[in-house]
């Protein structure tokens, strides 16, 4: 009876691990894409200074988009308008638009 109580109580506890282990794997990257929200909606994002890290806070652009612009700026020099964005290879009006309120010279 022994061994039997120990088997179920072991068997048990491997169902119950495993869902504890990817609630927390779930909620870490929730926590992380609201922190960048927050980040990203506080602050406007001064597209000719920026750093590529800040641009990456943006929504829909992650590091080699936020890369890519920032090698823009430096072969093409500082942007005469947020337009000027969609010059960018991988940047179109659609992600302009969804960034606009959150971007500035």
């Amino acid at each position: 009876m022994y061994k039997v109580f120990l088997s179920v109580l072991c068997l048990s506890s491997l169902l119950i691990f495993p869902a504890a282990a990817e609630t927390q794997v779930t909620e870490k990257p929730a926590s992380q894409s609201q922190a960048k929200q927050s980040v990203a909606k506080s602050e406007l994002v001064k597209i000719n200074s920026a750093t590529a890290a800040e641009l990456s806070s943006l929504n829909g652009i992650g590091e080699a988009k936020a890369t890519a612009i920032v090698e823009y700026r430096k072969a093409h020099g500082n942007f005469s308008s947020v337009e000027e964005l969609t010059n960018v290879k991988g940047i179109g009006e659609k992600l302009v638009d969804k960034n606009r309120s959150q971007l500035s010279l």
